[in-house]
């Protein structure tokens, strides 16, 4: 069983040992790895179907329907370059299916490894950003699908590119745990970058970051989103960098205007109060002016209660 990394008694800054942030690291890890894995092993079920699912779009772009390899002379049945699937060696087709099911516990458990991050995150933050981390969760998962299914989608077009440069006479057998890999990395790629707006948000609504200065980086932004889209797509065709940099691209403007829209709310709220905004270990803004001291008032003289009046030093009988 996994010891626990947090203290009965918290720190109320989330301050832990070196020993006991690696300890929580380990758990949040260990924690993610099991949910990807619990999910692998139901994927493992549905192979079949899943399989079928993600071959079926570049079948129908460039499959060659209804044609055998000795029929076949570099055309298709459709009347252009096609291509097969293939499965090499024996224990490929064990292998392709791990594949296929580890990529499908990646995408499914994204909320779950997403959360492990922001909770290891969550206790070095101030109160007023940790409900910036729900909102991280929040959209993160959404984002992250996004990206996914948009690799999903383009991997027809780019493979339908990519094989009309076939030489004539030339038949295309495409090897399936090939395939396997260039989609889960378009997948992993695309994911991770769609949540660069997500980012950017999450430094404008702390603080780190205006909107003002992403603006102004707007032309190194295109630039770096667009050599990061030819890097990082695995394909290396230039269908897939634009239609990686292109959708990133809009994104980045919209977290601009978002950020944008967010400083001014901030200003206007500042300038009602001006302690607004501030962190835990921000002291408010205090009036140091010093004020005038009214004079003492006279102290009132002690009797004895007798019926001379006689005042005493303290009000106590005099001890002789």
């Amino acid at each position: 069983m996994l010891k626990s990394a947090r203290k009965k008694e918290k720190d109320p800054e989330g301050r832990m040992p070196l020993a006991e942030h690696l300890r929580e690291l380990r758990n949040r890890l260990l924690k993610s790895v099991l949910a990807i894995c619990v999910v692998t092993i139901v994927a493992m079920f549905f192979y079949m179907d899943i399989a079928k699912f993600l071959m079926q779009p570049v079948l129908d772009a460039v499959g060659c329907d209804g044609v055998s390899l000795s029929d076949l002379s570099g055309k298709g049945s459709k009347g252009h370059d096609c291509a097969y699937f293939t499965v090499n060696g024996l224990l490929s087709p064990f292998t392709i299916m791990l594949k296929v099911s580890f990529t499908t516990g990646l995408v499914v458990a994204t909320p779950i490894w997403l959360y492990q991050l922001w909770a290891f995150l969550a206790p070095g933050l101030h109160r007023n950003e940790k409900k910036y981390g729900l909102f991280f969760v929040g959209l993160g998962v959404p984002l992250f699908v996004a990206g996914a299914y948009f690799a999903y989608l383009i991997l027809p077009t780019s493979a339908k590119v990519l094989i009309g440069f076939t030489p004539e006479g030339a038949n295309n057998l495409l090897p399936l745990d090939d395939f396997l890999d260039l989609l889960a990395r378009m997948i992993v790629v695309f994911g991770l970058a769609f949540e660069l707006p997500l980012l950017l948000i999450l430094l404008n609504f702390t603080g780190v970051l205006s909107g003002r200065r992403m603006l102004g980086w707007w032309r190194a932004m295109i630039m770096g989103i667009t050599v990061f889209g030819a890097i990082a797509t695995p394909s290396t065709d230039p269908i897939g960098m634009f239609a990686l940099a292109g959708p990133v691209v809009v994104l980045y403007f919209g977290a601009v205007g978002v950020s944008l829209a967010n400083d001014r709310r901030r200003a206007r709220r500042r300038a009602a109060d001006p302690d607004f905004g501030l962190s835990d270990d921000e002291a408010s803004a205090l009036d140091l002016t010093p004020e005038a001291v009214a004079a003492p008032s006279a102290r009132p003289q002690l009797t004895d209660g007798d019926d001379s009046g006689t005042p005493r030093r303290n009000g106590y009988d005099d001890v002789t």
